[in-house]
């Protein structure tokens, strides 16, 4: 058994389709039905006939990609899919070969089905296994520090503890935004817990512009925030926050109990920080509360932090300390 990572376009234009649909895709749509290739050598030739004028490197790493998709995976193997939209990664077992399918959208007519088991928050997997699976290509086998293993004890618990191994060097380029995004996700969620969650979101509101008040420790009536414009905070827009630092994913009943108090604190509108996010049929009802409540979870807080992190006390970037860089913007076609 191996485990793979097939992400689902480069921005995550497939994710969905692709979860609902219990596949994973390979991302070619210029390419037609590849069930009759029978090697990689045959694959080349097809993309150097397709795609005129790149490298030859890009060609030989987009075959090594789509074969991989065809002929290496096998039933039973472990798929995962890197969410681009939440702080989760996605595994299942495939479970069928290559089929092309005409009528899905253009990303998605490369598939393999897969019986999806469960989304895992970044936060429970090991610093050097999201290392790992930073990988840019869109198409790669995870082998590296017992991988496997430890995703399948995750997935089905069978050990408390998942160590971590020393980094080793990959062999690809790896997306060092995302992965250093992992490792500030792993520091914020062990510094930043409970009320310290509710303090540094206060703090970022405040970095904003906005005047706070952060309701102690202890049972809060709904509301962990209340914010505000103006001199003293008493002009719109007046904000009342609810923050959640636990692992459970929120749904409608904790939305709607937000949604009820927003008026009792004399709000004009709510927001919801749930650090491990929201459950899917929350993105229903995103419409009806446009207008009224925003919802973030760990990535719109990393977000937040990297926007206001110089505006931030010093006391939390020592937390966190983080130095500006600047490096190439590095993918699977260089």
């Amino acid at each position: 058994m191996t485990l793979w990572v097939a992400r689902a376009g480069r921005h995550g234009e497939q994710e969905r389709f692709a979860l609902k649909n219990g596949i994973i895709v390979a991302d070619y749509p210029d390419l037609g039905d590849l069930s009759n290739i029978r090697s990689k050598s045959e694959l080349i030739e097809i993309l150097r006939k397709s795609r005129t004028g790149n490298k030859e490197r890009t060609i030989n790493t987009w075959a090594s990609s789509l074969w991989s998709f065809l002929r290496e995976m096998k039933i039973g193997d472990l798929a995962a899919l890197p969410s681009k939209f939440e702080p989760v990664i996605y595994f299942g077992k495939i479970n069928g070969e290559y089929q092309y399918v005409e009528e899905n959208p253009g990303g998605a007519k490369h598939t393999r089905p897969v019986k999806w088991i469960k989304g895992i928050n970044r936060d429970a997997i090991g610093q050097d296994l999201l290392y790992s699976f930073g990988s840019s290509l869109a198409i790669f086998r995870v082998n590296r520090n017992n991988a496997e293993e430890r995703i399948k004890n995750i997935l089905y618990k069978e050990t408390p503890n998942i160590n971590e191994y020393e980094y080793k060097d990959s062999d690809h380029y790896i997306d060092i935004e995302g992965y250093s995004r992992d490792v500030i996700r792993k520091k914020m969620h062990e510094r930043f817990r409970g009320h310290e969650l509710a303090r540094l979101i206060g703090l970022i509101l405040k970095a904003q512009g906005y005047h706070i008040y952060v309701s102690p420790p202890g049972p809060d009536g709904g509301v962990d925030i209340l914010a505000g414009t103006g001199a003293l905070g008493f002009e719109s827009p007046r904000i009342a926050v609810q923050v959640k630092s636990g692992q459970e994913q929120i749904g409608t009943p904790e939305i709607d109990q937000l949604r009820g108090v927003i008026k009792k604190f004399g709000a004009d509108y709510g927001l919801f920080v749930s650090w491990s996010g929201y459950k899917r049929s929350i993105g229903h009802d995103m419409r009806q509360m446009w207008h009224e409540i925003r919802l973030w979870d760990s990535n719109d807080v990393i977000e937040k932090f990297l926007e206001y992190y110089e505006n931030l006390p010093a006391d939390v970037q020592s937390e966190i300390p983080l130095k500006r860089i600047w490096v190439p913007v590095l993918d699977e076609d260089e």
